[in-house]
């Protein structure tokens, strides 16, 4: 490949064949990787041979011309694949490792050191962003974006917000209701929910949440497997509490996501103006066929194991009943072309949380490797940017490779649209960008 010399002149690098890109960003100057095939996180094929340039935090050319970069920095790419960095629809950072039985039991400030950890090795994954679907996590995504720990981007929803007797509620049978005897939940006491009923309590939790630097909000609108009392297949929140969420979120320009499964609870919630599932294992195909065509995403999870040893006998029988759901809902899924699908995991309390990317293999026996990278990558895009007014990376998009776009970039050995495991194996994550800086870097050494 002809290298051509390019010279600042007046801020910007001019090279013989005309292009052009603005100098700026850090003070090492552009980052120029070379001889990379790109995956763009939403055609399902490479572009071959081109370089990209990183000026700053943003991609500020991708072309096939042969340039090079004056006081900055030149990765040769040696023919791997350049593609986004991957991103987690459902997280709980606050709580991802930490043993169920000392999450409300323990000093308050050990969850939020354990959670620093558990960010580093999300990014040391490939992870770039995540979106966190409830808990105590605004210290964390500011400790991060401050550059005080490294980890992923956090689009937070704050505290769970769910009904008495609902799947936010964690008291312990024992335990009285505020209304009754004045007494705070501990899980509301330690910032991780809102036990809000009526429309002037949903109001007041979603706005607090909302004050505090939610980019989303999220509500329980059915049962879960994971809660100690609720029924998996009961409906929560009435349809004027839900629209009173989903009316305080579009005031302040962003949406509601759910926690539901059934068809009852998500038709309910997308009346009310809720605008993503956070579930839907036990969906049918009708209520799938509607999300598709009023543009609801469906941000679900490859729940293909179906005992999990951190939970009682009670949820794991719940657990079993959304398990063997799990892959008729992603076959419909995969019949309606115009769903919107994204990938996420819902690990919490787990005692090894390193599979979160390997859980991309599961989707195997419905999806190719490059549908399933997309619903990880550039069908996130979208979704992310439904918080409008409430986004806290507002100045590009992010989950693709274009021009303008943030970057979050990993270099990958080997073509990902056909084997995935040139992604869920962490030894062929040769560069691990975020923001423009480079986390891990395996071509130096």
């Amino acid at each position: 490949m002809k290298t051509l010399i390019c010279t600042a002149v007046a801020g910007v690098l001019a090279c013989a064949t005309g292009v052009a890109f603005a100098q700026g960003g850090t003070s090492d100057g552009p980052i120029l990787f070379t001889n990379v095939d790109v995956f763009d996180g939403v055609t399902l094929e490479l572009r071959q041979d081109v370089n990209v340039v990183v000026t700053g935090n943003k991609i500020t050319q991708i072309t096939a011309d042969d340039i090079a970069v004056a006081g900055g920095q030149v990765i040769d790419g040696d023919g791997y694949t350049l593609m986004p960095g991957l991103m987690d629809t459902h997280t709980h950072m606050s709580m991802v490792s930490i043993p169920v039985a000392r999450l409300f039991n323990d000093h308050p400030g050990y969850a939020f050191i354990r959670s620093t950890v558990d960010a580093e090795d999300m990014l040391m994954r490939g992870v770039t962003t995540v979106r966190d679907m409830g808990g105590n996590v605004f210290a964390l995504a500011a400790a991060i974006d401050e550059g005080l720990v490294p980890g992923p981007r956090i689009y937070p929803s704050g505290r769970f917000v769910g009904q008495t007797s609902g799947h936010y509620d964690f008291r312990a049978r024992s335990d009285t209701h505020r209304v009754f005897s004045g007494t705070e939940p501990t899980s509301d006491r330690l910032g991780y929910s809102f036990l809000a009923d009526g429309v002037p309590q949903v109001l007041s939790a979603v706005r607090e949440n909302l004050r505090l630097g939610a980019s989303q909000i999220k509500i329980a609108a059915g049962g879960g497997y994971a809660s100690p009392t609720d029924p998996l297949l009961s409906t929560q929140y009435t349809f004027e509490e839900m629209k009173a969420a989903a009316d305080a979120a579009a005031d302040f320009g962003t949406y509601v996501t759910m926690h539901a499964y059934t068809p009852e609870s998500i038709n309910r919630a997308i009346d009310a103006g809720i605008k993503d599932v956070g579930h839907g294992q036990l969906l049918d195909k009708a209520t799938l066929e509607r999300m598709a065509a009023e543009g609801v995403y469906l941000s679900t999870q490859p729940f293909t194991v179906c005992n999990e040893p951190q939970l009682d006998d009670f949820s794991n029988e719940k657990l079993a009943i959304v398990c063997k759901a799990t892959a008729e809902m992603y076959q419909m899924a995969k019949e309606i072309p115009d769903l919107k699908v994204t990938y996420g995991t819902d690990m919490f309390n787990l005692p090894d949380p390193s599979d979160q990317i390997k859980q991309m293999e599961r989707l195997l026996p419905w999806f190719e490797p490059g549908e399933i990278l997309k619903m990880a990558t550039g069908n996130v895009t979208g979704l992310l940017a439904m918080s409008g007014m409430k986004n806290p990376y507002p100045d590009g998009p992010i989950g693709v490779i274009e021009e303008g776009a943030y970057a979050d970039i990993l270099l990958v050995d080997g073509n990902p649209l056909e084997t995935l495991d040139a992604v869920t194996d962490t030894d062929n994550l040769k560069i691990i960008m975020k923001d423009g800086k480079i986390y891990k870097n395996t071509l130096e050494n």
